[in-house]
C-alpha cells in the first residue's frame, strides 16, 4: 500500500534535515495517514479508506459522498 491519502492526495514529500552547522541531508516528510472505516449510506455498506487527518476533516465538513466524488474527479480513487 502506498502512502497516499485517498481523499486529498497528500503523499510523501522529500526535503532536507538541517543541522546546527547548516549541513543538509535528505529526509522524507510522511503524511499523517489512518486506515478508517466510513459508513456509505448510498450502498448500505462500510468502506475502508486510507485518509490523512485533513482528509477526515474534509469528509466531516463536506460529507462522504461529495468528498468521494471530488477524489474520483481528481484521480485519487479509481473505484469504490
Amino acid at each position: 500500500m502506498s502512502r497516499v491519502c485517498q481523499v486529498t492526495g497528500k503523499k510523501v514529500m522529500v526535503g532536507n534535515n538541517v543541522s546546527h552547522s547548516k549541513r543538509r541531508t535528505k529526509r522524507t516528510f510522511m503524511p499523517n495517514l489512518f486506515n478508517k472505516k466510513f459508513y456509505f449510506p448510498d450502498e448500505d455498506r462500510w468502506i475502508t479508506l486510507t485518509v490523512s487527518a485533513a482528509g477526515i476533516r474534509t469528509i466531516n465538513k463536506k460529507g462522504l459522498n461529495y468528498a468521494l466524488k471530488e477524489a474520483k474527479e481528481k484521480g485519487y480513487i479509481k473505484n469504490i
